[in-house]
C-alpha cells in the first residue's frame, strides 16, 4: 500500500477503546516478515511485532489504534476520511493513527538494520490502560526482552512540525477531601457548622497552589480543583458534609506523600489561623497516583539522534518538553527504558473535525527512516 493509502484504512477502521475494530490481525499480516505475538487480555487487545537484523541495540516503535468516541459536531462521517485543502479530517487522524501508519510503513520498507527493531500496539490507552502496553511490557521484562530504546509516535508538535519531542511526563495524583460539619437551619447558623463556610477562607490557599517551581523541562506541580459538592439543593438547609476534588500534574520533584504532607500539616491550620476561636476542621484526606512521573536523560543518544534526523528532515531544531496529560511511555519508562515521543502536531486530537496534514504523515515517515540508519 502507498503511505495516504494505508491511512485511510487505518482511520475507515472504527475502533473506538478497547475494541481494535481487527486492526491488529490486519497490521500483522502486513508485516509477514516480522514475528507476531498476541497478548490480548479480556476485551484489550496488544500486538507484540519483532524482527532481528543484527547484533546491535532493541529498538521499539510502540502506540495505540484505539480512539476516543467521536462524539457530536462534525462536518463528515469520523470514520469516513475526508481530504480537503491538504487537511484529513477522521477521527484518530492525530491521535494516533497517523504514527501508526509511519510506523508500520516505515518498517515495512526496511532493509537493514544494525540490531532487533519491534513494535508493540495497544487498543487500550485512551482507557484506563492496564491491560495494555503496562501487561506486555512486563511480559517482555520477564522473558528478558526488553527494548533498550522506544518511540512512541504520539502527536506531540505545538506550531509546526518538528518543533518539539517529548522526553518525559509529568505524573497524576487525584485528591478527594471530605469536610463534615453539622446541618442545620439556615436562620439558626449558630446551631450549625457550615463545611461551605469552613472551607471559604482557605480556598485561595488550596487553588493553584504550586508545590514546586518546576524546572526547564517540567511545569511546576500544581494543585487544581476540579470538583466542590455539598448541599441538599435547597436554600433554608445548610449542609453536612462538602466534597472537593483536586488533581496534581506532578514532576519527578513531587511525590505523593509529599502532596499529603502538605494538606494535612497546612490544611488544618491554615483554618485555625483564618478561623481563631472556631473548632478545629473534621476532614478525611485520600489520595490515589494514577501516573508516576519520568523523565528520560538529555544525554541519550536516542534524543541525539532523533534530533538531529528531525531537523535533517524539517529543519527544526525541536524542543524537549514534557508537558501533556499521561501517556503509556510512563510503562517503559518503569523498567528502564530510554523513550520519547514524536509525531505529528497536536491542535485537534479529541476533538470535532479531528484532522492531520497529509504533508506531515509523508514527513513522520521520513524522520522515522533517517532516525532508525543512526542507530
Amino acid at each position: 500500500m502507498e503511505d495516504k493509502e494505508l491511512f485511510f484504512a487505518l482511520l475507515n477502521t472504527p475502533s473506538v477503546t478497547p475494541q481494535d475494530g481487527g486492526l491488529l490481525a490486519f497490521i500483522s499480516d502486513y508485516l509477514p516478515e516480522f514475528t507476531a505475538k498476541r497478548i490480548d487480555v479480556g476485551e484489550v487487545k496488544n500486538l507484540f511485532l519483532y524482527k532481528k537484523f543484527g547484533d546491535g541495540p532493541h529498538f521499539c516503535f510502540a502506540g495505540h489504534v484505539d480512539v476516543v468516541p467521536p462524539g457530536d459536531g462534525w462536518e463528515s462521517d469520523p470514520f469516513e476520511p475526508f481530504e480537503k485543502d491538504g487537511f484529513v479530517y477522521a477521527r484518530g487522524a492525530q491521535d494516533m493513527k497517523s504514527g501508526i501508519c509511519a510506523i508500520i510503513q516505515t518498517c515495512k520498507d526496511l532493509k537493514h538494520f544494525n540490531g532487533t527493531l519491534s513494535i508493540l500496539l495497544t487498543s487500550d490507552e485512551e482507557g484506563e490502560a492496564k491491560n495494555g502496553t503496562a501487561k506486555v511490557v512486563e511480559i517482555l521484562k520477564n522473558e528478558n526482552f526488553l527494548p533498550d530504546y522506544a518511540l512512541i509516535a504520539e502527536p506531540t508538535c505545538i506550531r509546526n512540525f518538528g518543533d518539539t519531542i517529548k522526553i518525559g511526563r509529568r505524573g497524576s495524583i487525584n485528591g478527594k477531601i471530605e469536610i463534615r460539619g453539622v446541618q442545620g437551619h439556615v436562620a439558626y447558623p449558630q446551631n450549625a457548622k457550615n463545611p461551605i463556610h469552613q472551607i471559604a477562607s482557605i480556598l485561595p490557599k488550596l487553588a493553584e497552589h504550586r508545590l514546586d517551581d518546576g524546572d526547564d523541562i517540567f511545569e511546576p506541580s500544581t494543585l487544581i480543583i476540579t470538583d466542590i459538592k455539598a448541599g441538599e439543593g435547597v436554600t433554608n438547609v445548610t449542609p453536612k458534609t462538602l466534597t472537593l476534588m483536586f488533581n496534581v500534574r506532578n514532576s519527578p520533584r513531587i511525590k505523593i506523600e509529599d502532596v499529603e504532607r502538605y494538606i494535612r500539616s497546612n490544611f488544618g491550620l491554615l483554618y485555625m489561623v483564618n478561623n481563631p476561636g472556631k473548632d478545629k476542621l473534621d476532614f478525611d484526606l485520600e489520595l490515589k497516583e494514577s501516573a508516576k512521573p519520568f523523565v528520560t536523560d538529555k544525554a541519550s543518544i536516542l534524543i541525539a539522534h532523533l534530533s538531529r534526523s528531525i531537523e535533517t528532515i524539517t529543519g527544526f531544531v525541536p524542543e524537549i518538553s514534557a508537558g501533556g496529560g499521561t501517556s503509556d511511555a510512563r510503562f517503559f519508562a518503569e523498567h528502564g527504558v530510554s523513550i520519547v515521543e514524536f509525531g505529528v502536531l497536536n491542535d485537534t486530537i479529541h476533538a470535532a473535525n479531528e484532522r492531520c496534514y497529509l504533508t506531515h504523515l509523508y514527513d513522520l515517515i521520513k524522520v522515522f527512516r533517517e532516525l532508525l540508519t543512526k542507530f
